[in-house]
């Protein structure tokens, strides 16, 4: 544990979204040539605290501190200026520039940008970083993943960065390109520049980092030297005491469950390799993945969002099934619930109603003509059945609670005619109340012969919901659990880059 003056402090930090309390007091403090790690499970408040820092979001109570003076952000700009930087997990590149062009691009470096020095500046800024063999004049799309992380570090650096956060820096890189980025943030340690290391990935956390610091349920569940501190000790504080009224028991899946759909050697360039599974009669799937494992893009694929897959032999209720768009998943028995909800899964401005019926509208009609008597009794009775909190099928669906927004888009595919049921983060954003029907529902359905595929990052949902449960990273299955799993064996097979299944 270090024991100089905090560069930067946060303290007693609340945040709220209405009536949602993310954050209720957390403190958190980094020091110069300090690597800490901030960690904590999906809807932890990591986020929500680092848009605080860099003032993407403002904050209800609390204090922030740089080098000892309180200070209040009104944009990201101010936070730059003060010398904190945030590095996205998706790496904020401009591919058509050169090295150089990026580098040199920062709103807050030294003055003009002369193109006669250009090439200078960022040659000494890589050279500083043990880079120095990298020519200025490359251009970025010419560069490997890891090499463009470097480059988007060293911009900041340019740009007079003291504090970095690097959410996920290492999550679509290699075993080699990540001890890239290592050696870098011990280079960067030694300068003296601090790091809000931000991943899932524990043993890197322990590699490189000075401490632990953990939030649950938006507080503060604990601190840790990785010095001395066990695996298990973090894992129980990222997790907490887990919630097992939440899920219903029910018998175990028979053997004899017929195969609903079936995929082999799936693949998307980039995104999905060599993925097989197999999902049977009333059978709950999950697939548990941190954010960019490709659990955000697997559902899609399946359903025909992705377009053609590039090679995989897939199988939808014994015949060959080729996913080609969504027209033709839904076509083929395919039910897809999209993460994105306000985005892609609600009509905003349409009513209960019409959300409902949307995606087999034709049911409630002629070809010409539905029946909106035949549409609202078919609402009334999901409103009842999902206990759908409303003022009616007519109220516009914006008006309502996000919990109840997700349950209309999952009642929209509760339809004989599909077959097997997609659902992506079933529940983010949603109060726990609204959890446990969407929960009681998905076992209802499955228990009538409904197959159903959840893909989430949340550890307890895929542990408390599945008959079965795969764990994906960087596009590949990398474990499968029965019944019995718990979310810890989850989090352990998907924070160790090279777990055995």
């Amino acid at each position: 544990m270090t024991a100089t003056s905090p560069r930067l402090e946060m303290l007693d930090i609340h945040k709220s979204f209405g009536p949602v309390q993310v954050l209720n007091g957390v403190s958190m403090s980094v020091s110069k040539g300090e690597i800490i790690a901030l960690l904590g499970s999906n809807g932890a408040g990591k986020s929500t605290l680092m848009k605080i820092l860099t003032a993407n979001y403002s904050k209800n109570a609390g204090t922030i501190r740089v080098n000892n003076e309180t200070v209040e952000f009104a944009t990201p700009r101010d936070a730059a200026r003060v010398g904190i930087r945030f590095l996205p997990q998706e790496i904020s590149v401009f591919p058509e520039l050169s090295i150089a062009e990026n580098i040199c691009m920062s709103a807050e470096s030294k003055g003009l940008v002369q193109w006669s020095d250009m090439a200078q500046r960022a040659h000494t800024v890589l050279e500083e970083l043990g880079f120095g063999h990298l020519d200025p004049q490359t251009l970025v799309h010419d560069l490997p993943v890891a090499e463009r992380r470097i480059i988007e570090i060293a911009r900041a650096l340019e740009g007079q960065a003291d504090v970095l956060v690097m959410d996920e820096p290492t999550a679509s890189l290699s075993e080699t390109e990540s001890e890239q980025i290592f050696t870098l943030l011990r280079r960067l340690k030694k300068r003296g520049t601090s790091i809000v290391y931000i991943s899932h990935y524990l043993n890197e956390v322990f590699e490189i980092s000075d401490r632990i610091i953990v939030l649950r349920d938006g507080t503060n569940a604990g601190e840790f030297d990785p010095k001395s501190a066990a695996v298990s000790d973090v894992v129980n504080a990222m997790l907490g005491k887990v919630a097992g009224a939440m899920f219903e028991e029910r018998p175990p899946l028979p053997a004899s469950a017929p195969v609903v759909f079936s995929c082999k050697n799936l693949n998307l360039p980039d995104q999905i390799e060599n993925v097989s599974l197999e999902l049977r009669t009333g059978e709950i799937l999950g697939v548990f993945g941190l954010i960019g494992s490709g659990v955000e893009v697997l559902g899609r694929l399946i359903f025909g969002a992705q377009g053609r897959p590039a090679s995989g032999e897939l199988m939808l209720n014994g015949d060959v099934y080729t996913p080609i768009s969504p027209l033709k998943g839904k076509q083929a028995g395919i039910g897809f619930v999209t993460a994105e909800r306000k985005t892609d899964g609600i009509m905003a401005d349409m009513s209960v109603r019409e959300n409902l019926v949307a995606a087999f509208q034709s049911d409630f009609g002629g070809r010409v003509m539905t029946s909106p008597p035949r549409e609202t009794a078919h609402s009334l009775e999901w409103i009842e059945n999902l206990g759908i909190k409303t003022a009616g099928p007519e109220q516009a669906i914006r008006l309502l609670s996000g919990g109840n927004q997700q349950k209309v888009c999952v009642a929209r595919w509760l339809n004989p005619k599909v077959k097997m049921l997609i659902l992506e983060e079933p529940t983010r954003g949603v109060d726990v109340g609204a959890r446990k029907d969407i929960y009681r529902q998905l076992v209802a359905f499955a228990r009538e012969g409904l197959a159903v595929l959840v893909l989430s990052s949340d550890v307890e949902e895929i542990a408390g919901l599945s008959d079965r449960s795969m764990v994906i990273d960087r596009g590949r299955i990398i474990a499968e659990f029965g019944s019995a799993a718990t979310p810890g064996d989850l989090m352990a097979a998907s924070t160790h880059k090279n777990p055995t299944a």
